[in-house]
C-alpha cells in the first residue's frame, strides 16, 4: 500500500505560513528569480476574485486592490520539506519526495493505514501546514486520492474509485 502526502498550493503555503492574518485575504505568490514576474499559486479567495495563474502581478492587481503579492522564499520550503519528511518518516523508512508538495509513503506491512496516517496530517495542521493524504494500492492512484481527499482518504479498489471519476480529474496528476 501507498500513501501519497499532497500539500496544496505548496509554494504559497511555505511563504504565508507564519502569517495567519492572511487568511481569507486574496494572496497570489511569484516567483522572484523567474525572468517575467507571473503569478504561479494563488488562495481561494484571490480565485473567487477573478485572479488566474499566469498573469502578471499588475494584472491580478487590477482585478482586486486588496491582493497580497508575496514571493517564493525557498528557505522556507526548505523547512516546510523538512517538517513534512520527518514526520512522514513516523510512518515507513519508505519515502521519497515525488514532487514540490507531493510525498509518498509506501507501506509494506500494517493494517488501518489511515488511522496511522491521519495523526500525521492533524500534526502538520497544527504547524499551520495544511495536507491530505491518499492511500491506495498504487503510488499513481494514491496521488489522485490525495487530491480528493478531505483530509484522509484510503479506497480499496483503485479501478472501481478512478472509474466513477470524471476524465477531467486526471489533469491534477
Amino acid at each position: 500500500m501507498f500513501a501519497t502526502i499532497y500539500l496544496p498550493n505548496f509554494y504559497l503555503q511555505a511563504a504565508s505560513r507564519h502569517q495567519p492574518e492572511l487568511a481569507g485575504t486574496p494572496v497570489a505568490l511569484i516567483d522572484g528569480e523567474a525572468a517575467k514576474a507571473v503569478i504561479i499559486q494563488l488562495n481561494q479567495a484571490a480565485e473567487a476574485v477573478g485572479v488566474h495563474c499566469r498573469m502578471t502581478p499588475s494584472q491580478g492587481l487590477a482585478r482586486c486592490l486588496q491582493l497580497v503579492v508575496k514571493t517564493r522564499v525557498r528557505a522556507q520550503e526548505k523547512a516546510v520539506e523538512q517538517i513534512v519528511l520527518q514526520l512522514a518518516y513516523s510512518l515507513s523508512p519508505f519515502i521519497e519526495a515525488t514532487a514540490p508538495g507531493v510525498y509518498t509513503v509506501e507501506f509494506t506491512t500494517g493494517n488501518q493505514i489511515a488511522e496511522r496516517v491521519s495523526p500525521v496530517i492533524e500534526q502538520l495542521e497544527e504547524t499551520g501546514i495544511h495536507a491530505q493524504a491518499g492511500i491506495a494500492q498504487t503510488p499513481d492512484a494514491s496521488l489522485l486520492v490525495a487530491h480528493l481527499a478531505r483530509p484522509v482518504l484510503q479506497i480499496g479498489d483503485a479501478k472501481t474509485f478512478l472509474a466513477s471519476l470524471p476524465i477531467e480529474t486526471l489533469e491534477i496528476a
